[in-house]
């Protein structure tokens, strides 16, 4: 759900194309550092605000979605010249079957020509594609690589769970509290939850992708919306089946080694949550109350916890007709939403905090801010006065 303007967006069947251009600020202290990609032979370093710098591009194929974002760098992060996303459901069925199927593939491939095409265009210099859960989990995750290479010319990248949970963020980071001694982290996707701790009690003044470097630990849960709701059912939940799909995430949890270590520090200290997901962003338009979604107004937004409480039940509440109808869900997430919550509220269950923030960003943002980190683009930037930040509205 993460997204930004200039994007085509993708809703039951029908595209829509917004061409604007947009800027996504990011603190980028210490970006050259930590970088794990190498710079590329052909990526130059560009003049700050000069129109004809190389463009970036970031892919994320997910169990759900299939998200495009190019971009070009400036002084203090990148602007959006394009966008895309549709959803896809890739990861239909994997989970009891643990294959893709070819309806699904067929769907991913449609929407990944339309990807291939708009690199073209735009002549993409520098560019990082990869797929996540769905094609980690099935068996014949690796003959749809080949396939997509034959059939679209695009060179995905099957990551593994860790990287995935390092790119959510190096998105995400910008919008960690410069006060916080801790963050939760969380991304739930459509075939993995990704939670990482940021231990920040020592970070000297560190922002932006530099927070990378103070990951104390992470865990990926092998369940996202898709397949939650293909387990219990997302259409009509009962109460029952809400909390059954809560203790099915809750149960992954007890996992996670440091547990008990996070629910100290939290006790202790100054700890918010980040949340990048559907869900959460999901959680936020309705919150504030939207006819229509809007990016500028949910990136960023923080919910208390007695809110993100009231919307949880609210949703719960909420008949299917009534998720459908809703601007801020729709037809294609109106099975998948409560799933969401689910993984939500055992997260919230296990970890208590006082405030969450709502992060309409991710995995694309990720990769663009590593690729042009590696690239040394923000290495000679002049110091001085911070622009002032641009909001983006419109949702992926």
């Amino acid at each position: 759900m993460a997204g930004t303007d200039a994007e085509t967006v993708v809703r039951s069947g029908k595209e829509k194309h917004r061409p604007r251009e947009t800027d996504i600020r990011l603190p980028v202290r210490g970006a050259e550092d930590g970088s794990q990609q190498k710079r590329g032979h052909h990526a130059r370093r560009p003049r700050h605000g000069q129109h004809n710098a190389p463009l970036y591009a970031a892919l994320d194929l997910g169990t759900n979605n299939c998200r495009l974002l190019i971009a070009r760098p400036e002084e203090r992060g990148f602007r959006v010249v394009d966008a895309y996303s549709r959803i896809v459901r890739l990861g239909e069925g994997v989970g009891s079957n643990k294959l893709l199927s070819s309806a699904a593939m067929d769907r991913a491939i449609d929407a990944l020509a339309n990807c291939h095409r708009k690199l073209a265009d735009r002549g993409v210099m520098r560019s990082r594609l990869i797929a996540t859960e769905a094609c980690r989990a099935a068996e014949n995750g690796a003959e749809f690589i080949e396939r997509v290479k034959a059939e679209t010319g695009l060179a995905l990248e099957v990551v593994n769970r860790e990287t995935e949970a390092r790119l959510a963020v190096a998105g995400c980071a910008s919008l960690v509290d410069h006060e916080a001694d801790g963050v939760i982290l969380f991304d739930i996707g459509g075939g993995s939850s990704e939670i990482v701790w940021l231990d920040l009690r020592n970070r000297c003044g560190a922002r932006g992708y530099a927070l990378t470097r103070f990951i104390r630990s992470w865990i990926s849960l092998p369940v996202g919306v898709v397949n939650l709701a293909e387990r219990h059912g997302g259409v009509h939940v009962t109460p029952d089946i809400f909390e059954a799909m809560v203790e099915d995430a809750a149960e992954h949890l007890a996992s996670f080694s440091l547990a008990d270590n996070l629910a100290e520090a939290i006790s202790s200290g100054r700890v918010h949550m980040l949340g990048t997901s559907g869900t959460v962003t999901t959680l936020a338009g309705v919150h504030l109350g939207l006819r229509r979604y809007d990016r500028r107004r949910v990136d960023g937004t923080w919910l208390d916890d007695i809110d993100v409480s009231k919307m949880i039940d609210q949703l719960r509440d909420m008949p299917y007709e009534a998720r459908v109808e809703n601007p801020c869900i729709g037809a294609d997430r109106a099975d998948l939403v409560l799933a969401g919550c689910a993984i939500l509220e055992a997260i919230r269950r296990r970890w208590t905090c006082s405030r969450l923030r709502v992060a309409d960003r991710g995995l694309r943002e990720g990769i663009l801010t590593e690729l042009m980190a590696a690239d040394g683009v923000w290495a000679h930037r002049k110091p001085g006065r911070r622009p002032e930040r641009r909001r983006q509205r419109n949702r992926t």
